[in-house]
């Protein structure tokens, strides 16, 4: 097993009980004590678990708790690549697309570098950069400019200024969590704001979102769930939370991973 399959590994089972030792590490994954504690410790540095003495534990999201990009992109990896290809089979050539900040939204952007006569908006900077790396001449790239948040968003009122000329036939917007109170939110009140803008410029609301985001709740609401035309999630969404988007959002997608 490779480093980053025993670390997800490892990530699941602390979030999924709370807290792992190292000796059930060593013994269930093959591996030595020093190998359990260095993934720990690489972990830990992200800000994905705390250590503790004899293993690690991880404590819920705060409301404002905001990871930044690098460690987000070690969650949820093959549940994010399943939205992200089911998002990007949306999407038609020759329309305009919001692509907000985000982990997966940033998979979703490696599968749309292909779609010809493309216009892309965007307020992240790793997105940009996705299509920067794999330049075409029928594409139009805009990047907002604004204030960059931990997960490489740029927000604020540049990007809100910027956002209210112009529209777009579809916005695939991250959301820090989903709930049927709270409804899409983030943890980042500049953030909210400028994501609500997006809202307002797009043709169609699209919201990939795998399905740790259910029930874990932001300070700041940036739409609710009845706004929504499309939710994609992944087959780890539970039935009473597939009913409640069901009922609520214009069309639910579940996800198949990859055989």
């Amino acid at each position: 097993m490779l480093a980053q399959q025993r670390q997800q590994t490892i990530l699941e089972r602390v979030r999924r009980h709370g807290a792992v030792r190292v000796a059930e590490l060593v013994r269930d994954l093959g591996v030595s004590d020093m190998t359990v504690r260095r993934d720990l410790e690489v972990l830990a540095e992200r800000g994905l678990l705390e250590k503790v003495h004899g293993g690690a534990t991880i404590g819920g999201p705060g409301s404002t708790e905001e990871p930044g990009f690098a460690a987000k992109t070690t969650r949820q990896q093959p549940e994010k690549e399943a939205i992200a290809r089911a998002a990007a089979r949306l999407v038609r050539p020759g329309t305009a697309v919001a692509l907000s900040a985000g982990t997966t939204n940033w998979a979703l952007a490696h599968h749309l570098i292909e779609v010809p006569d493309l216009t892309v908006i965007t307020n992240s900077i790793q997105v940009a950069e996705v299509f920067h790396r794999n330049q075409r001449d029928d594409r139009t790239v805009v990047l907002t400019g604004g204030v960059r948040t931990p997960s490489d968003a740029l927000v604020g009122p540049v990007a809100v200024a910027a956002l209210r000329t112009l529209h777009v036939d579809t916005l695939f917007l991250g959301v820090h969590g989903m709930s049927v109170r709270a409804g899409f939110t983030t943890p980042n009140l500049l953030e909210a704001e400028t994501n609500r803008a997006l809202v307002q410029c797009a043709g169609r609301l699209v919201v990939p979102a795998d399905h740790t985001k259910w029930q874990t709740v932001g300070i700041s609401t940036i739409a609710e769930l009845s706004q929504a035309d499309v939710v994609i999630s992944d087959a780890r969404l539970d039935a009473e939370a597939r009913r409640d988007l069901a009922e609520r959002a214009g069309e639910l997608i579940i996800a198949e991973e990859a055989s």
